[in-house]
């Protein structure tokens, strides 16, 4: 038995003591049934301080979040609320004034879960437009809208998605989540660190406004009290609330939400594995709590079932991938030719996650084949000369698991591969190619990346990295400004947007603008440059 199946077999008792999480509190937190007797009648006045959000939409279904918090900065990371559970009653209508009210129902908030609630509400309509919102006493949330996905044999004209990624909140104002709120979009995805886990201090503040945070903010983020208080810092952003508001998200965590750089079950800083696992297990609970997930994502100690499909109808499939909790570590070669890295057995998604990636693969009947996963995929040589140089972090530091996946993309005629990734803080957009030694090569997918929202600051243009990347010839796009890519799929062509902002750091008064586009063409992979981007 390997050390992770051990760990799926714990007992009860070991499960409880890694996560603090009951049976009850969990089923309670996703819905309990109307004749349930209420709980705690009063709640402290303005208890819906961290907002709403939807996620996770299938054609008869979405996922609906809240959190009561009416001190969401309170030290204790409690958000202000007393110890009793609460019955939040939620409503969801065809209409944004509840005229059209097509179910409600109730759910039990509870201090074991930090107070939130997770209701999976089935019996939609495909393809539809809905609002929601929560009541707790007779306080009533902010309004969210949210959006089903198609009927699985539907073939929509068009999908409007933003992708964005990398929210340091200290680093800068999330101007890039005023844009998307302005959009028409029916679906954000978001591919990791929503919050970072460093102190937060002099050094690195350079939010503009930020203030006096306090000595609580000051410190790593180590326990589950310091991850909730975190994941509130991050939510009391009154844009970040409007984007959650604005439409349904699919989210994938990387690093950050645990520490930087952690490889499966390895810390970078030298943490002990059973410590490390331990840390790995409260950062889990505080990203289940804090975001509109399912409940097969609900922590079952150090692990969490992230990665998932979501279809929508003929036009697109998304395998969201997660490419932190079953990697293997860090090759010490730092990406020689023919070093540790290029191991056959070598694996960044874990061999369960790959063999269920390339069996969805083989089975699908989508025009659009959407891989979203964190970091980047496409091979780049760091050494513009006559070396060579990888980044182990990457695609690049598991070439045996990129090689199975591309045979799998060619072997099967997969249709219309796209990568959509992030993590480096940068736009970028890359053509996939079967040989990355090789220009003249196939091209076999096109992908993706989106920049940071408010890490690293305002960025630039270019950088230092500017001209290491594009030495590269099938990097077609490098931009180190802050912002999102705003992606339309239509059955015969995918456009990327990216938006880019010229300042964050400041306040929230920025201005965002199209900085390149591209487009992609039904069964012609790889990037057609319209505006923007590298001659």
């Amino acid at each position: 038995m390997t050390r992770r199946e051990a760990r799926h077999s714990l007992s009860r008792r070991t499960f409880l003591a890694f996560t603090g999480i009951s049976t009850a509190a969990f089923v309670a937190g996703t819905g309990v049934p109307p004749h349930a007797a209420p709980t705690s009648s009063r709640v402290p006045a303005d208890p819906f301080g961290l907002g709403v959000a939807s996620g996770d939409p299938t054609p008869n279904s979405v996922v609906l979040w809240t959190r009561l918090a009416p001190e969401p900065l309170a030290e204790d990371g409690h958000g202000g609320m007393p110890s009793d559970d609460y019955t939040v009653e939620y409503e969801v209508a065809t209409d944004e004034r509840f005229r059209d009210v097509v179910t409600t129902g109730r759910a039990i908030a509870s201090a074991e879960l930090a107070h939130s609630v997770h209701p999976h509400v089935t019996g939609l309509k495909p393809g539809r437009e809905y609002y929601y919102r929560f009541r707790a006493a007779g306080e009533i949330s902010p309004t969210g809208r949210t959006r089903t996905a198609p009927a699985e044999n539907a073939e929509p004209d068009s999908l409007a998605l933003a992708v964005a990624s990398c929210q340091a909140w200290y680093h800068g104002h999330y101007t890039a989540y005023r844009d998307m709120a302005e959009q028409d979009l029916d679906l954000l995805l978001f591919l990791g660190d929503y919050i970072y886990e460093y102190g937060i201090t002099e050094a690195n503040l350079l939010r503009g406004g930020a203030g006096d945070l306090g000595t609580a903010h000051a410190a790593a983020v180590l326990t589950l009290e310091q991850y909730r208080l975190r994941y509130s810092l991050t939510k009391s952003d009154t844009h970040l609330q409007a984007a959650h508001a604005h439409a349904p998200w699919v989210m994938i965590p990387d690093d950050h939400e645990v520490e930087n750089n952690y490889a499966g079950e390895a810390s970078e800083s030298g943490i002990p594995a059973e410590d490390f696992l331990r840390r790995r297990a409260v950062a889990y609970r505080a990203l289940y709590e804090n975001l509109p997930l399912g409940p097969e994502a609900l922590p079952a100690g150090p692990d969490m079932r992230l990665y998932r499909r979501l279809r929508f109808g003929r036009l697109a499939e998304f395998n969201v991938l997660d490419t932190r909790q079953y990697r293997h570590g860090t090759p010490a070669d730092g990406g020689t030719p023919g070093g540790d890295h290029t191991g056959p057995d070598r694996s960044l998604l874990g061999q369960s996650q790959e063999e269920w990636l390339y069996s969805g693969l083989r089975a699908s009947e989508a025009t659009w084949n959407v891989l979203a996963q964190q970091v980047v995929m496409a091979s780049i040589d760091r050494d513009p000369g006559s070396g060579v140089e990888y980044s182990m972090d990457m695609w690049d530091g598991f070439t045996a698991n990129r090689k199975r996946l591309f045979d799998t993309l060619t072997m099967h005629d997969v249709s219309n591969p796209l990568v959509l990734s992030g993590d480096i803080h940068r736009h970028a957009a890359a053509e996939l190619k079967s040989d990355f030694t090789d220009p003249a090569s196939a091209t076999i997918g096109t992908e993706l990346v989106a920049t940071s929202v408010a890490s690293d600051g305002n960025g630039s243009d270019r950088d230092y990295l500017a001209d290491i990347w594009l030495s590269n010839p099938h990097v077609k796009l490098y931009n180190a400004r802050r912002g999102y890519v705003r992606v339309t799929m239509t059955p015969s062509e995918v456009t990327s947007e990216f938006t880019m902002l010229d300042q964050i750091e400041a306040d929230d008064s920025g201005t965002a603008s199209v900085g390149a586009r591209f487009v992609t063409e039904a069964g012609r992979p790889g990037l057609n440059q319209v505006s923007g981007g590298q001659q």
